[in-house]
């Protein structure tokens, strides 16, 4: 994978995402963001976007912005935030609760032809 957006709604969501989709091993999350490796230009950059805390996490719209923000990427129109030779993309979004885990989960994978 090139490029990855993943379901932020806390600070903590993008390493256990990452690791989650093995973007990095258990355990292994924390370090790579403090290398820099979830940075446009680190290893395996995640969320160019922002991520949802920085868009206000609008609930419903969520995935639909994380799927435009890999779209984008992939088309090399992402200006300022873009990853530069991006042709696989990573997505994933969950949401709601059932105990400590969320109830729905979607992983999409895209490809630039």
């Amino acid at each position: 994978m090139d490029v990855a957006e993943v379901h932020d709604a806390t600070a903590m969501g993008e390493i256990l995402h990452a690791e989650n989709l093995g973007l990095v091993a258990f355990g292994e999350g924390g370090p790579a963001a403090e290398r820099g490796d979830f940075t446009i230009g680190g290893r395996i950059p995640t969320n160019p976007s922002g991520g949802l805390e920085s868009e206000a996490h609008p609930i419903g719209a969520t995935g639909l912005g994380q799927i435009h923000e890999l779209v984008t990427q992939l088309r090399g129109e992402a200006g300022a935030r873009q990853v530069e030779g991006a042709r696989h993309a990573v997505h994933e979004n969950s949401g709601g609760l059932i105990g400590i885990e969320e109830a729905a989960v979607v992983v999409n994978v895209l490809a630039r032809q």
